[in-house]
């Protein structure tokens, strides 16, 4: 798969049925995403993988992921949103 292909899938993954986790999700991709290290951009995809209800609540601080690895990405995409 070519990396403009796989760039498409990834941005069309940050679309969400919750406007709120779109809102943090496709910036991020956006604005950040091509310059993470490899480590970061594995992290992002897999959280690309959660449940928008978990994504929700994560990005809304009500609550954290469980694991952490997860609970990390969440606190860079948030980060990066807040700069």
């Amino acid at each position: 798969m070519t990396d403009k292909v796989e760039d498409g899938r990834l941005r069309w993954q940050c679309r969400r049925g919750i406007k709120e986790v779109e809102m943090v999700l496709l910036p991020y991709f956006e604005k950040c995403f091509s310059q993470a290290c490899e480590r970061e951009k594995n992290l992002f995809i897999r959280l690309l993988d959660c449940q928008d209800v978990d994504l929700f609540e994560w990005f809304t601080y009500r609550s954290e992921p469980d694991n952490e690895e997860l609970a990390e990405i969440v606190r860079v995409v948030l980060g990066q949103m807040a700069s």
